[in-house]
């Protein structure tokens, strides 16, 4: 490409060069012969076979009308100057008057001819091999296609331990045989032990299952074949298939290996539950990974770690034993393991002395792994945009704050009318969860916008981490949801729109109750409907009610008799303590937030307190 350039700005050059004498008129060499003859030349240069005549006198035949000084002629080629105008005639004595030059003529002027003459060649041979090349490319490409996409980490490189993982102790004993198996596959073999081929990894979204897998590789020492399922599958088909192949047969020859395969599901979706049906690309690809798995030789060393946050939905051949023999469930971590986690991230970064971990541990049930990376983040973030010198326990509540709710919206502009509605209706949530039994306690209490929401109120619930959840409890939480709206309409015999996250919250717990938790004597002990995680062909078409009419009305009667019964005990609530009421709002309105502490000693004294910060 660079050669054609070269040649092609040659070519202008000479161009240019062989058009520098065209300024003047041009003429037969006969007229010059006659000029010369009649003694009105000065000078003559000839450059080639152009022949530039400067006159004495303006030339007083020219057809344009213009009184020209310099003429420009040609000669022939092949014949000399002097010999060719001594043919037309010219006076010898008036010539020897003349000056006549010959300069050189440019380099480029001398080669110009033969570039004009190889320039065709030299495109079309340029076009041929452009031609072979894309052609060459376009058959690397297709034979790059069918290859695995993974990322291989070998042990020169920096690997996570297991030192860096925090707050699973019992997956990473779990995973410690297979690490064992891996250092020494000798003293399982011994003993008649089978090897494990595949360990399958099941936990929702961010708890570090990707973390533990590439932890295992660290402690045992060997390559790290990183791919993700949707990586597998193409539009065309075989290319999964070929991939596997190629990602299997990889991992073989740097054995011992582990294959770490993210997003399973992606591939090993139950066969047969495709919109299209039949045997699709995907379909393909699972059934090649199958028969991988089923190859695997007892002393290939080579085992596949597998991470899904759906395995409801991988087919039954995958999970058997011999394929995935062991399944860890990585689960979000509890208080102690938060704790630690929350000190593996703030590990190296500047924390002020009032900053207290077990606290935020406390503060953030169900946060995985990276839910608290991120809350450890956007404390850090927050503390160099108020230039602090260090992260405070501020920024990590604000951040937390943030994450839930959204930034806050200082700047927007609240009508005082709509101000102390709000304050009302969070003084309502307040209120009612104040004066339940089996409620949360209440951590806080804002009427600062935060992204969507005009205000809330902040639970903080005493076992953080319970699993199990009474009848009596979830009762409460629905007449503490429905708190807002109860005093809304107590105290201004209106209702808005403000309550429609706390009915889409009461909606869904009733529902669960009911069709879930067999919490409803008249609907009776048994689940209704399918899981809605289950999904295979979309939520609305793959789901179906497996239940009658009838029973669908009883179902609904049961939901709004719950919702009705506790909006009742929450305006109960309300009404009989409209004094604290009152006053917790207008409190509200006066320092838009208060803790925990504030409103206890609100609650207990009957008189407003200063907010805690």
């Amino acid at each position: 490409m660079l050669l054609l350039v070269v040649i092609v700005g040659l070519v202008i050059i000479t161009t240019l060069t062989n058009q520098q004498f065209t300024s003047g008129e041009t003429v037969p060499l006969s007229e010059v012969v006659d000029q010369i003859n009649n003694e009105n030349v000065t000078d003559i240069r000839v450059q080639g076979e152009t022949i530039e005549v400067e006159l004495r006198r303006p030339w007083e035949d020219s057809p344009a009308g213009t009184e020209q000084t310099t003429l420009i002629s040609r000669k022939e080629p092949e014949v000399g100057f002097y010999e060719q105008v001594s043919l037309l005639g010219v006076d010898e004595e008036a010539l020897r008057q003349v000056n006549v030059t010959f300069p050189a003529p440019p380099f480029f002027s001398q080669f110009g001819g033969v570039l004009l003459a190889i320039l065709p060649i030299v495109l079309v041979l340029w076009f041929i091999v452009f031609m072979m090349r894309s052609v060459r490319g376009n058959q690397d490409q297709a034979m790059n296609f069918g290859r695995s996409r993974a990322r291989m980490i070998n042990v020169d490189t920096p690997m996570v331990t297991f030192d860096d993982v925090a707050g699973m102790e019992e997956n990473k004993v779990e995973l410690q045989e297979v690490v064992e198996f891996l250092r020494d596959p000798e003293k399982f073999m011994r003993l008649g032990a089978r090897v494990p081929k595949g360990v399958l990894m099941i936990g929702p979204p961010g708890t570090g299952k990707t973390l533990l897998a590439r932890a295992v590789a660290g402690e045992a020492g060997v390559p790290f074949l990183s791919i993700s399922g949707s990586e597998f599958v193409e539009m065309f088909v075989g290319v999964g298939a070929s991939r596997v192949r190629d990602l299997f047969n990889k991992a073989k020859q740097v054995a011992p290996a582990i294959i770490f395969v993210d997003e399973l599901d992606a591939v090993g979706r139950m066969r047969g539950t495709g919109m299209g049906g039949g045997h699709d690309e995907r379909e393909q690809t699972l059934n090649q990974i199958l028969v991988e798995m089923d190859g695997f030789e007892n002393d290939t060393n080579v085992i596949v770690i597998a991470a899904t946050n759906r395995a409801d939905v991988l087919d039954p051949a995958l999970m058997r034993p011999g394929r995935f023999d062991r399944k860890v469930y990585v689960t979000r971590p509890d208080i102690k393991g938060r704790e630690e986690i929350l000190g593996v991230h703030t590990r190296g970064k500047p924390l002020l002395p009032d900053v207290d971990l077990e606290i935020i541990a406390k503060i953030t049930p169900g946060f995985a792994g990276a839910d608290i990376e991120n809350l450890v983040n956007e404390a850090a973030i927050l503390a160099a945009r108020r230039e602090q010198t260090g992260i405070s326990m501020l920024d990590f509540q604000d951040a937390l704050e943030k994450m839930a709710m959204g930034p806050e919206r200082r700047s927007r502009v609240i009508t005082p009318n709509e101000k102390e509605i709000v304050a009302y209706h969070e003084a309502g949530h307040a209120i009612t969860m104040y004066y339940l039994e089996h409620a949360d306690p209440v951590h806080k209490i804002t009427i600062i916008p935060r992204g969507m929401a005009g205000g809330y109120v902040m639970p903080l619930p005493e076992s953080a981490d319970s699993t199990l959840h009474s009848r009596e409890y979830l009762e409460d939480r629905i007449v503490g949801a429905l708190g807002g709206r109860a005093a809304e309409e107590l105290v201004f015999k209106r209702i808005t729109t403000g309550a429609s996250s706390d009915l889409q919250t009461v909606s869904d717990l009733a529902r669960d109750m009911v069709t879930r938790y067999g919490m409803s004597d008249r609907a009776g002990l048994r689940v209704y409907g399918e899981d809605p995680n289950m999904v295979f062909l979309g939520r609305t078409l793959g789901e179906s009610r497996d239940y009658s009419e009838e029973t669908a009305r009883v179902i609904d009667e049961e939901i709004d008799r719950i919702i009705d019964d506790s909006y009742n005990r929450a305006k109960q609530i309300l009404s009989d303590n409209f004094d604290k009421l009152k006053l917790l709002a207008e409190t509200l309105m006066e320092v838009e937030t208060m803790d925990r502490a504030a409103f206890e000693e609100l609650m207990a004294s009957g008189s407003p307190a200063p907010a805690h910060s």
